[in-house]
């Protein structure tokens, strides 16, 4: 097994610390390296990461600022040279919190913690593959896919409409369609469909519920051989 991580720390020797104990763990591949919380964000939309590498004091975004802009929470381990934080990193159910500078056999023993979570989690999600988790209000709520009218992209945000309410995440679509099943189409760069919510189609427009969705010339043809047509 192996964990695509990333690591998030102002400073550079700690930074660079990190990274060597990383790179001597054949179980962690690391996908970039961050000076702060908003160079973090903009990697954590784009790729889908297993563990977070996180120092907690940081100018202008602190790790526990960037937790609370998380649609989607991987597997968090802490860095940090206090232990004052130890009651936080409970309320956001980290993974584990590391002192620095961090020994070698201590940075072992979190990564065998951090493994041991994800074989669990995969495990969990075998059974459960009818539904994403979206977090709302510092909780994490499932959404069944049966539920879902339709996603639509808002800029740096995606609204997820369900049959009664929505959901506002940070995320991105390319994201999100890598996780929906194959109930579900992008027919717009601004919207992904669930099929089974259609109500009629049109020449460039499509209709879910009571929502005028227009359709790409690029995904109608993908769109038409999806449907049953008689």
């Amino acid at each position: 097994m192996i964990l695509r991580c990333i690591i998030v720390d102002d400073e550079t020797m700690a930074r660079k610390a990190l990274q060597r104990l990383c790179e001597q763990h054949e179980s962690l591949q690391i996908i970039a390296i961050c000076e702060n919380a908003t160079q973090a964000l903009t990697v954590l939309a784009d790729q889908e990461i297993d563990l977070l590498w996180l120092d907690v004091e940081m100018p202008e975004l602190s790790g526990f600022d960037l937790l609370d802009r998380l649609p989607i929470m991987p597997q968090v381990i802490l860095t940090t040279s206090k232990t004052d934080y130890a009651f936080d990193a409970f309320q956001y159910q980290v993974t584990d919190y590391l002192k620095k500078p961090i020994a070698q056999l201590r940075f072992k023993l979190a990564v065998e913690k951090a493994l041991a979570a994800q074989k669990k989690q995969e495990q969990v999600q075998m059974g459960d593959k009818k539904a994403i988790y979206v977090k709302s209000d510092g909780r994490y709520v499932r959404v069944p896919y049966d539920s879902i009218m339709y996603i639509e992209n808002t800029g740096d945000y995606v609204k997820i409409q369900t049959n009664s309410q929505s959901f506002v995440v940070y995320t991105t679509m390319k994201s999100l369609e890598e996780k929906l099943g194959t109930q579900f189409l992008r027919v717009h760069r601004s919207y992904i469909i669930n099929l089974d919510k259609i109500v009629d189609i049109e020449e460039s427009n499509l209709v879910v519920a009571s929502k005028v969705i227009p359709i790409s010339r690029a995904n109608k043809s993908e769109l038409m051989s999806r449907l049953n047509l008689l």
